[in-house]
């Protein structure tokens, strides 16, 4: 017989909270225990991405890369100008880019596939590749051949040779277009060509045809853009040839009709009007000059000037020969006046000489003025006749403004159909000259060169990788494993997890035996074996009761699980005869009215039980029997016994119990199921303190806080969690520190019965209780090993 096993003291001592909940996070001892327990998931997933990826890699056919390089011009080196229709590549990023995008396209590369003949390689052409054997291929030729099957006939060989043909380039071209590769370097106006092939000539092959290509491709769009360009403009310019004709009889026709005729840039009738105001500025000014003539003349002779005082009479000739003639007289009469008396007729006729002289310079004075006036009336007759002929101009002109209107817009149209026709005449002359300066906008800087070495698969980095992604996929399945691991591995799960407090790991016992699993349950063992670390657990257990309140003794516990088959009764009995072997009055009553595991595992078949006491059917000392095999008392159920639905609930079980808590030091009552029956959670509301019973590796985190969450509503005084039937051969999974065989082989020694284990060489001659080499060790769970739980 060979055991391993863990002792963890009692850690009820501290108070049990809900800060044991705040565990420290993930650490790197944690991720080291995770790695250690999914140690051969992640290596199976390590294994598997690897060696997928290396397969992949060693077994992938070598393909060589070669690389042109080309160069862009964005610089116009037209030396005519024809603006947009023939201008360079543009250098901004969405140009450059584009063209990559066109050195990838399915037209350039289909012209490609056309001058290499790519139909007729049998790496662009699958139809040329022999068809490849399997390792199924023969089992599959078996088959059809036993089964009478007969190859379906493939539809590609059914179609006209033309459209085979079309689908064979089709096919080369997309094959083709998957193994080219355009990039621009950086921020230049370079752009690489890489071309992967299985044969490193076609490699260089395809990447400098791509180039060669795509220059081609820009002059035949060039060459066709002239001659679109040259056909276009022809058009049009005999058409506006004909347009601006039209329009421009149109525009003399309707001038003559409207009566616009012009010279100089002005029409007849502005030059009329330009005229004729002229003159009127000049006789306005002789009008003028005129009325200050008379104005001034009648003013002097109003105020009784006299002949000399007249400015418009001194400059006539006349009166200046009158005026001569009288002063002559004048001297003669003053002479004649001083030699003759003043009736001499001499005197006389001299004096009416000069009166009469007088009457001839006011006369000659009279015909001034008036020819002063006749020369005002002539002028201003003059204005009155040209201000008319004006006016009447003016209503002519207005009228020719309004029909100016309508021939300055036939005269625009006529000028734009002008203006566009040479402009169209410019342009076609300039492109009838452009076909011999087109120039391609892309120059080959390097042409690819033969690679000598494959540029994939890349061995070494595949490797790597596989390495990596093998890490990060059994990692991932290790983690995910963790997360969706749901059971309970350690005393740190139950204090972080669940949130109580654990009081303690017993082991899992392991028997080996030739004939098969061994008969002894764990309580049976803990007797055979007290200085066993499985004792020594539950004796552990049984101090955590004693230590469990100092104020008071604690004298009934309730021991609880979640479900059948925690080893929750086995547990409970050794557990009562520990406490019976240590010399304390004990008590245990079997609480599970439905299986009564308890009674059958201490194998008693008693008439009264429990439950017939309770109701009056006989003395509690017929009821109780003792352990065979310690000074344990127990309190059965009796095997053929009627069981209430309520029993714990009663006011006879509450002086039953208070009747035995002065008889005995410790009792112990093993209940059912807490989540599958109601007993469970009124009978630990009853007693001192409760303890719930959780499966190494089998209860669930959630069935397990459940069950606290029961115990808390009915008040039940939890004493802890102990983590049962705990495999510490499975060391992967146990993760309590320090709780191993190796740590305390050498504090305990098992005996084992020399009837099953001596000629196995297994015993007290074998003081570790080590398995010799080549003997069975399994687990025997007690509801596996003895049928009960």
């Amino acid at each position: 017989m060979t055991k391993s096993f863990s002792i963890e003291l009692p850690s009820n001592l501290s108070t049990t909270g809900d800060d044991q909940l705040a565990g420290p996070p993930l650490d790197l001892k944690a991720i080291v225990g995770m790695v250690y327990r999914r140690f051969w998931l992640i290596l199976t997933g390590f294994v598997t991405t690897f060696s997928v990826i290396a397969f992949m890699t060693f077994t992938q056919t070598p393909l060589f890369s070669a690389q042109t390089v080309i160069q862009l011009d964005t610089q116009e080196r037209n030396v005519i100008d024809l603006g947009a229709i023939f201008s360079g590549l543009g250098g901004t990023t969405a140009v450059i880019d584009t063209e990559v995008m066109v050195l990838e396209s399915k037209s350039l590369l289909t012209r490609v596939a056309e001058k290499q003949k790519l139909v007729e390689d049998r790496e662009f052409n699958p139809w040329l590749r022999p068809e490849k054997k399997g390792l199924l291929s023969p089992v599959k030729g078996l088959v059809r051949s036993v089964t009478g099957q007969t190859d379906k006939p493939d539809p590609f060989d059914a179609l006209p040779a033309e459209e085979k043909l079309a689908i064979q380039k089709e096919v080369a071209v997309e094959i083709l277009k998957a193994k080219v590769q355009a990039a621009r370097i950086g921020t230049t106006y370079l752009i690489t060509i890489n071309v992967l092939s299985q044969s490193p000539e076609t490699a260089a092959r395809l990447a400098d045809e791509v180039a060669d290509q795509y220059r081609v491709q820009q002059l035949e769009e060039k060459y066709e853009a002239t001659r679109k360009a040259t056909e276009w403009l022809s058009e049009r310019v005999s058409g506006l040839r004909a347009e601006v004709e039209e329009k421009e009889r149109r525009v003399e026709t309707y001038r003559a009709e409207s009566g616009l005729l012009a010279a100089q840039g002005a029409t007849l009738t502005e030059q009329q009007i330009a005229f004729m105001t002229s003159q009127r500025g000049s006789l306005q000014v002789d009008l003028d000059r005129a009325r200050a003539r008379s104005e001034s003349l009648r003013r002097q002779m109003a105020s009784g000037a006299g002949a000399d005082g007249i400015s418009e009479v001194l400059d006539s000739p006349v009166i200046s020969d009158l005026k001569a003639q009288r002063a002559g007289i004048n001297r003669r009469v003053a002479e004649l006046e001083t030699k003759l008396g003043p009736q001499h007729p001499e005197l006389i006729s001299a004096r009416n000489e000069a009166a009469d002289i007088d009457r001839q310079i006011n006369a000659e004075v009279e015909r001034i003025a008036g020819n002063i006036d006749n020369e005002l009336r002539v002028a201003q007759s003059q204005i009155n006749s040209i201000q008319g002929e004006i006016a009447r101009s003016t209503g002519q002109l207005r009228g020719n403004n309004q029909a100016l209107v309508r021939l300055r817009e036939l005269e625009r149209d006529a000028d734009t159909s002008r203006q566009l026709l040479e402009e169209f005449l410019t342009r076609s002359k300039q492109t009838g000259e452009q076909d011999a300066l087109i120039t391609a906008d892309a120059s080959i800087l390097s042409k690819a060169s033969v690679p000598d070495a494959p540029a994939s698969p890349k061995k070494a980095l595949n490797l790597l990788i596989g390495l990596i992604l093998g890490a990060i996929v059994g990692g991932g399945l290790a983690l995910l494993t963790e997360i969706f691991d749901m059971k309970v591995s350690s005393t740190e799960d139950v204090e972080r997890k669940l949130g109580a407090n654990p009081i303690g790991s017993v082991p899992l016992i392991r028997t080996a035996s030739f004939l098969g699993l061994s008969q002894t349950n764990p309580a049976d063992f803990l007797v055979e074996n007290p200085l066993s670390a499985f004792a020594e657990s539950i004796r552990y257990l049984r101090a955590a009761i004693a230590f469990s309140d100092l104020d008071s003794e604690t004298k009934t516990v309730a021991v609880c699980s979640s479900l059948p088959d925690e080893g929750k009764t086995s547990l409970t009995l050794a557990l009562g005869r520990m406490s019976a072997m240590s010399g304390s009055r004990t008590l245990v009553i079997d609480g599970d009215f439905r299986r009564r595991q308890l009674t059958e595992t201490a194998g008693l078949k008693p008439d009264i039980g429990f439950v017939e006491h309770l109701f009056g059917a006989g003395q509690l000392s017929d009821a109780i029997v003792k352990d065979r095999k310690t000074m344990l008392d127990i309190l059965p159920l009796a095997q053929n016994g009627h069981t209430p639905h309520d029993v714990f609930g009663t006011r006879a079980f509450d002086d039953l119990l208070e009747r035995l808590r002065s008889m005995y030091d410790l009792i112990l009552i093993d209940t059912g199921p807490l989540l599958l029956m109601a007993e469970a959670r009124v009978v630990a509301g009853k007693v001192d303190k409760t303890i719930l019973v959780v499966r190494w590796r089998h209860s669930s985190r959630s069935a397990a806080r459940q069950s606290l969450t029961l115990l808390r509503n009915f008040k039940a005084d939890i004493l802890g969690v102990t983590l049962n039937m705990v495999d510490l051969s499975s060391s992967r999974h146990h993760r309590d520190p320090g709780a191993t065989y190796k740590a305390y082989q050498k504090y305990y020694q098992m005996e084992a019965k020399p009837s099953v284990f001596s000629w196995m060489g297994i015993g007290k001659g074998k003081p570790n209780g080590k398995a010799p080499k080549g003997s069975v060790a399994v687990q025997v769970p007690p509801s596996k090993a003895t049928g009960r739980e």
